[in-house]
């Protein structure tokens, strides 16, 4: 069975992964990142995963580098979570640019230490996502980690994002015929007591849900269902 460090942050789609993977037959080890995000909430989640599935796991802490990433809702205090509007285009507030990028080079680092055979990540492509979440992106990282860990790393060490030509729904479709516990998921921006239903995040859940025909057992601080159908 490969041995695959997994990114998981405790948000749905990182949780789905780790279900999914485990299933597969991978032995997993589960690496969460401090990078100063403001719903740092989700990394309880992570730890209930790993508790869930029996494997490992550890948080990396680069919340200092977060203090320098700034203009982003995620890691800048003066920057607000906005809700979301829907049909908004352009940069979002909401993206923290080579976030992927930073996550991945700490968990090929991990792996080469462990001769893992495989780094695992969760992203999602879609037309609001990272330019740092898509399968082409994922492509060019792997051939750069082959250059940078030549020699050096498991033989066959890959990267794989199970989920990356999956729509969200798909990722909830996916989840439900594995077990995973949605209610041990965090995906608000907002680091709050419950997840708000008004972030970009929280709606994104909500309709991946409702998209899946997969009742949605979040309890939200607000959600207008109105929106959603």
């Amino acid at each position: 069975m490969p041995k695959t460090v997994a990114i998981v942050s405790g948000g749905l789609d990182s949780v789905t992964m780790a279900y999914h993977l485990q299933a597969q037959g991978h032995t997993l080890h589960l690496l969460s990142v401090n990078y100063g995000q403001r719903h740092l909430v989700e990394h309880e989640f992570a730890v209930k995963a790993a508790r869930t599935l029996g494997v490992p796991h550890d948080v990396v802490d680069l919340s200092p580098v977060g203090k320098l990433l700034s203009g982003s809702s995620l890691t800048d205090p003066t920057v607000d979570v906005p809700d979301h509007k829907s049909g908004s285009s352009g940069e979002s507030p909401n993206v923290v640019p080579n976030r992927n990028a930073l996550l991945l080079s700490v968990a090929f680092a991990v792996a080469v230490a462990e001769k893992a055979e495989a780094v695992a990540v969760g992203v999602v492509d879609d037309l609001q996502a990272a330019p740092d979440s898509n399968a082409a992106f994922i492509d060019s990282f792997l051939a750069m980690e082959r250059i940078a860990t030549r020699g050096y790393a498991h033989p066959d060490l890959t990267l794989t994002a199970p989920l990356v030509r999956l729509r969200k729904s798909d990722v909830v479709s996916l989840g439900e015929e594995l077990g995973a516990p949605w209610t041990e998921t965090w995906s608000c921006f907002r680091g709050d007591a419950l997840q708000c239903g008004r972030c970009a995040a929280c709606r994104e859940r909500q309709e991946a849900f409702r998209d899946a025909g997969v009742t949605d057992p979040t309890t939200y601080q607000t959600s207008d269902s109105k929106e959603l159908r």
